[in-house]
């Protein structure tokens, strides 16, 4: 056996057409090179969020790995096929008769040189790529990869190790191949069919059917045994193909050249190894054995429930339907899990989220299927009438304690209107409640763990849920998420600082915006000046008997001036100024016509509906002492807007169930580190929520709005995909910047 293969070996380095070969195998670096070229070209000329649109590069080896294993399976046939042309292949039998080992000789120097060769290959391509791309490097794109990876980036080495060692894998296929055919050009001919002509094939298939056939190309197999890349493969099925295709050929050749010696035992074994290297395939992926029932309910949802008590405390009592929606993964890569969306509110539903704006989450199902649900809060389901949910009292400032316990009063008499419809109902409507339910759906979905989006009051629910069940929790993203766990007086510190930040950008905006009605005046001093005297005399709403106080102008004024429209008109801050204009004058209709035709009140009322979620989960004053401090406090910070952190505590003076969820610490030692995202308006509250858990990280939107990954804000989008996806966090101080105005 020792003097075959050093004759093989003879054989391979002295063929001077074999180092023409192999010099030929550069072209794959080059190949690589002239695609980064291109790519860098195209992504230049872009802007903004255009260049998240663009396909990763990875580590370099996309374009130029084919040519690469097509140069040594071609080393590998021609080690063969050369013998068969020159008729050597006479004198090699007569003294190596045994046919088999003549065949298996030829693999040790083979399998040496390919693997050098590839080693130095593949890493001349990344090196090049890398070279070329300089620091666009790092760019995060949609789909959550960067443009290309860095030999420091996870996996990489191990892509590039891999890659390496697959090429005299390549090369065996080769060399099985032409032991078949035996023509040069035969065997060339087939390794053009399955290292280029099938790929292109495979990619004008219809979605999902072309990815999914792709995954099984021999090209393809090295990123998805590291789990890097693309492809629907788990990387012991990938490992188990990759050694698949050279047992085979090898198996084919043996049996061909042992034709004429009547040889079966290369059959059999070939046969048994092909065999067990296909069940290896098999063994299933990390999909869920959901028990669920799933149904089209309109576009590309599929709808099922989950029954769950409806009192967590009795189990075995009475049980309601959770309904669930699911955007399925889309198939053209592996399988990770499930993304559970948590809607905001309270009282949203996360089902119409996925109707409205499912296209937000289309990057993500890549590998998730993406999962919502109509919480037991969402205001329309029904149990309790909706006429009573979306309605609620006026919510005014105490001047002293006696109004303090009248607000009680009129406060508990709205509540138990609604809730003497189905008081259990009612009585479990608090986020410790819908974070059970969210347990309940896990383990219907057959999830180990979930990966998380939730926005707004759904950070409340997550957050709760991270405490109850921080076990089942695999990635966190919090987006403008509302702080459950900070203290009352740092939650007025937090939004009286906001809100006057705000204040001073419109301000800023109406002194250079010609547009804005209070252009050249003092809007600062205009303002002030409407609250104080709405506060000694209320603002009459002309043709009602409505009147606007200072509080409810600025409970009024609050959204359009946290979200002022898209720049650079501005609409909803034009609106702000104009019923200014229209207060100063004597009439506040401009704020209460507006509430009228979106709330179907003429001021802010208190939602019950949302009330219903707030108060038992702690949401409300414990006192009239505690509110007195919080008021004065707000006052200090807030010259323009003192009292807006003040109307969702007052909404639960007086509510008739006790709290039921009150804020506690999460085990930030037992979770994932979360990533969090805000913009101007809700930044500092949701970076302060998910730095409580070590090795968090925070995206800062420098704009306004309220909840970017629903909003459909790319870059946002781009590294919450990378963290759900590959549990990647952005660096600390990480900032998106709004689109250019147009």
């Amino acid at each position: 056996m020792i003097d075959a293969i050093a004759s093989e070996w003879l054989k391979l380095r002295s063929l001077r057409s074999n180092l023409y070969l192999l010099a030929f195998s550069t072209l794959s670096v080059l190949v690589s090179a002239g695609l980064t070229v291109m790519v860098v070209g195209g992504f230049d000329h872009r802007v903004g969020d255009e260049k998240l649109t663009f396909d990763s590069l990875g580590a370099g080896l996309g374009a130029g790995l084919p040519v690469a294993f097509f140069v040594m399976a071609t080393l590998g046939a021609l080690s063969i096929t050369s013998e068969h042309a020159t008729g050597l292949i006479r004198t090699s039998l007569v003294a190596v008769p045994r046919r088999q080992l003549f065949l298996f000789a030829k693999i040790p120097a083979l399998a040496a040189v390919t693997l050098v060769a590839g080693l130095v290959l593949v890493f001349g391509m990344h090196i090049a790529t890398q070279a070329i791309l300089g620091n666009r490097t790092g760019h995060v794109l949609l789909d959550g990869r960067t443009l290309g990876v860095s030999l420091a980036d996870q996996g990489v080495l191990a892509e590039l190790l891999v890659a390496g060692a697959a090429m005299p894998l390549v090369a065996m296929v080769g060399l099985g191949l032409g032991a078949v055919i035996r023509s040069t050009a035969g065997t060339l001919l087939v390794l053009i069919t399955i290292l280029f002509v099938l790929p292109v094939v495979a990619q004008t298939l219809p979605r999902p059917l072309g990815a999914q056939a792709g995954s099984f190309m021999i090209g393809n197999l090295p990123d998805q045994i590291t789990g890097e890349g693309s492809g629907i493969l788990p990387p012991l099925a990938a490992l188990a193909l990759l050694i698949a295709y050279p047992v085979v050929a090898l198996t084919a050749g043996a049996v061909a050249i042992a034709v004429r010696g009547r040889g079966t035992r290369p059959l059999v074994v070939g046969g048994l190894l092909a065999t067990l290297l296909t069940a290896a395939m098999t063994i299933p992926s990390n999909a869920s054995a959901s028990a669920l029932s799933w149904k089209p309910c309109g576009q590309d949802l599929e709808c099922s429930s989950v029954q769950v008590p409806v009192n967590w405390s009795k189990p075995s009592e009475r049980k309601i339907s959770i309904q669930i929606a699911r955007l399925p993964a889309i198939g053209n890569h592996r399988r990770i899990g499930t993304v559970l969306v948590i809607p905001g509110g309270p009282g949203g539903s996360g089902i119409e989220d996925l109707k409205r704006k499912g296209g937000a989450f289309t990057d993500l199902r890549q590998r998730f299927d993406v999962v919502s649900l109509a919480p037991r809060n969402t205001t329309d389901l029904g149990v309790i009438p909706f006429d009573c949910l979306a309605t609620g009292p006026w919510i005014t400032v105490p001047r002293d304690h006696a109004a303090y316990d009248r607000l009680a009063v009129r406060n508990s008499q709205s509540a138990e209107r609604c809730r003497g419809s189905d008081p259990a109902y009612f009585d479990n409507l608090d986020s410790g409640s819908l974070a059970k339910d969210i347990e309940a759906i896990r383990t219907a979905l057959g999830e180990q763990q979930l990966s998380f989006v939730a926005t707004s009051y759904g950070g409340v629910v997550a957050t709760t849920y991270a405490r109850l069940f921080s076990g089942a929790v695999r990635a966190m993203y919090i987006d403008g998420g509302v702080n459950h766990l900070a203290d009352r007086a740092a939650d007025v510190r937090d939004k009286s600082t906001t809100i006057e930040r705000q204040f001073a950008r419109f301000v800023a905006w109406c002194e250079s915006a010609p547009t804005c009605a209070l252009h050249q005046r003092d809007a600062s001093a205009l303002w002030r000046g409407l609250l104080a005297k709405a506060d000694h005399t209320p603002v009459p709403v002309k043709g009602t008997r409505v009147a606007y106080s200072g509080f409810d102008f600025i409970v009024a004024a609050a959204p359009d001036l946290i979200t002022p429209g898209p720049a650079p008109d501005f609409p909803n801050w034009q609106r702000f100024a104009r019923s200014v204009d229209e207060a100063v004058e004597g009439d506040a209709s401009g704020f209460a016509s507006f509430l009228e035709q979106t709330m179907k009140s003429l001021k802010v009322p208190a939602f019950t509906g949302m009330n219903v979620t707030h108060c038992p989960d702690g949401m409300g004053f414990t006192s009239y002492q505690e509110f007195q401090r919080m008021k004065e406090l707000g006052e200090r910070l807030s010259r323009n807007f003192a009292g807006n952190a003040l109307w969702h505590p007052l909404a639960c003076v007086g509510w008739p169930t006790p709290v039921t969820n009150p804020a506690g610490p999460m085990p930030a030692d037992r979770l994932p580190p979360f990533l969090g995202a805000g913009t101007w308006v809700d930044y500092g509250s949701t970076a302060e929520l998910v730095m409580r858990v070590p090795g968090s990280s925070t995206v800062r939107y420098n704009g306004p709005g309220h909840g970017l990954y629903l909003a459909g804000n790319r870059c946002t989008i781009s590294h919450a995909n990378r963290y759900l996806t590959f549990l990647r966090l952005p660096p600390r101080g990480t900032t998106c910047e709004p689109p250019p105005s147009k």
